[in-house]
């Protein structure tokens, strides 16, 4: 058992960022996604180039898209010098990802969670749970005519066109495992989560802040079988208790989540476990509600701490968008936006995902190693550039791309931007107790189901 265990960790150590990405990008991924380009007849540009070339350009150092592309087309050359040769001119490479399918980008990244998730088996799940978060962001888009149109501007100054991000992050390896785009005004990140849900695994815990709360949101969670989740609560939801109980008395126990407008149209209660995380550090409590009803399941600290965790959820998107630059997107069509935004959460995903498998496996009871992504982008950019030969394979070189793990004792501090508005805290949400008729209507819906 132990010479398998060492064979299979020689076998991850890739010589080149290239064999890296192919740790991911296997043959039986790529057999996929070419069944649903079935429709490109004869094109120009094959399906691997282009693909790979889209994909590296997230990578690559520049001020423009062409020249990013002449890097990532370089270094692909080098790298595959037997597959058929791209196309020489950016103009030619955007018309052919302008006609690449959207279903394309899709089973390509559908393709990738499920090798992550075969490759993370080990490290997959803490406490008998796969902790994921959700949150979203916006993205700027140039300003453009055709941008402008169609995805509109928001915000009383005419802000630039926006895209909406909505995401899914492991929060404990720190890669994205799915997401969701719409326009950045008129998305909503609660209809996108719904959305979303087929995409998760079994016992998946779900983590999320209070801007999901709401009882579609809570319904829709617990028609997903083997899924749970863990939502901060505000002052706009509503609790019933079977005892009263004052509100600074409360630690945890059994409520029935049910707002008046749903009493009045005649849906059933939500019955779950409410939670009040208290910190030393902060002066706000957390109120979490969860559909695990047993606290041996899932304990309070443990809430507490897979609630510390959603904060993986911000620092991706400061990656994404501060460490890959992709806080403004650089195409200026409709098609080429959608397009770019798809591969570059695609990319930022197999960057994360290579961080994550090159980092030592944890000890029993400890969580795993994180990597630092702009030093694994370190290493993939001194790749591409090719300016000198590396003595050591790249899985060696991103090990050492380790995250601080040290314990903080004061807050971060917020830097000072002048449009930000200061944090305030969400209030703890309405608790009353149930009066007769109520029970006696929740348990006539108990009966009837």
């Amino acid at each position: 058992m132990v010479h398998a265990r060492k064979r299979a960790r020689q076998r991850r150590r890739a010589r080149s960022l290239i064999g890296s990405i192919r740790e991911f990008l296997t043959p039986e991924v790529f057999k996929q996604v070419r069944n649903v380009s079935r429709r490109r007849k004869s094109p120009r540009w094959d399906l691997h180039p282009l693909l790979h070339i889209l994909l590296l350009t997230t990578y690559c150092c520049g001020d423009s898209l062409p020249e990013k592309f002449e890097a990532a087309r370089a270094f692909y050359v080098v790298c595959c010098p037997k597959r058929k040769r791209p196309g020489r001119g950016f103009a030619g490479f955007e018309k052919a990802m302008a006609r690449l399918p959207m279903p394309v980008l899709r089973t390509l990244a559908a393709a990738i969670r499920h090798r992550a998730e075969a490759v993370f088996s080990d490290r997959w799940k803490v406490g008998g749970f796969i902790p994921l978060g959700c949150d979203g962001t916006r993205q700027a888009c140039p300003r453009t005519e055709e941008l402008e149109r169609r995805l509109g501007t928001f915000g009383k100054e005419g802000s630039s066109p926006m895209i909406w991000n909505t995401s899914i992050v492991h929060l404990t390896l720190g890669f994205p495992w799915c997401w969701r785009l719409g326009k950045g005004g008129k998305a909503s990140e609660r209809t996108h989560l719904i959305r979303m849900l087929l995409w998760l695994p079994a016992l998946t815990m779900l983590v999320a802040d209070a801007g999901y709360v709401g009882y579609e949101v809570v319904a829709s969670l617990l028609a997903v079988p083997n899924l749970f989740f863990l939502i901060r609560m505000s002052s706009h939801a509503t609790f019933y208790t079977e005892e009263n109980m004052p509100l600074d008395e409360f630690r945890e126990g059994i409520v029935y989540y049910w707002p008046k407008r749903q009493q009045d149209r005649g849906k059933p209660a939500i019955r779950g476990r409410l939670l009040r995380i208290h910190s030393q550090r902060h002066k706000a409590d957390v109120w979490l509600f969860t559909n695990v009803l047993d606290p041996k399941q899932l304990a309070l600290e443990t809430a507490g701490l897979f609630y510390r965790w959603r904060w993986e959820n911000e620092g991706f998107f400061r990656t994404y968008k501060r460490t890959l630059k992709k806080v403004t997107l650089m195409s200026r069509a409709l098609r080429l936006v959608h397009r770019e935004a798809e591969a570059s959460m695609i990319a930022t995903q197999l960057l994360l995902c290579q961080g994550a498998l090159a980092m030592p496996a944890p000890k029993r009871n400890d969580l795993p190693a994180m990597c630092s992504a702009r030093a694994v982008l370190l290493e993939a950019r001194r790749e591409i550039a090719g300016r000198s030969k590396p003595r050591q394979p790249f899985t060696d070189r991103i090990a050492r791309t380790q995250r601080e793990r040290r314990a903080r004792t004061t807050p971060k501090q917020k830097r000072q931007w002048p449009r930000r508005k200061d944090h305030t805290p969400p209030q703890p949400p309405l608790l009353l107790s149930l009066t007769e008729s109520q029970k006696a209507q929740i348990h006539n819906k108990l009966c009837a189901a």
